[in-house]
């Protein structure tokens, strides 16, 4: 297997993520009709977590962009990703934070 290929892999993956949470947020907009201020916060918090993973995606590029310029003739270290298990908590904690007021949103803000 082609090491460069599982960063690739990853690379659109986070993209895909990304696209994932702006679509969320403009699904987001048909509840304001009926649920009145509170999904602007949904939409908000779908901007913020996409804007999140594009800055950090970017970053990532721009690393190892560097490290394999870097390493230009050792091929040990070519297309080596780095795990970045901060952001995958960040981004998890943000879906189900979404999640949660969803939830609240259909279920509890009728009753109130």
């Amino acid at each position: 297997m082609d090491p460069g290929l599982q960063p690739e892999r990853t690379s659109l993956a986070w993209g895909r993520t990304m696209l994932a949470m702006v679509v969320a947020s403009m699904l987001f907009l048909r509840w304001i009709p009926d649920y009145g201020w509170f999904p602007i916060i949904l939409i908000g918090l779908a901007l913020v977590t996409a804007a999140g993973v594009y800055l950090g995606q970017r970053r990532r590029y721009t690393r190892r962009g560097a490290e394999n310029a870097a390493a230009e003739g050792e091929e040990s270290r070519y297309g080596r990703a780095h795990d970045d298990a901060v952001a995958v908590m960040v981004t998890a904690a943000a879906v189900v934070v979404l999640g949660i007021l969803g939830i609240y949103t259909i279920l509890a803000l009728p009753l109130l």
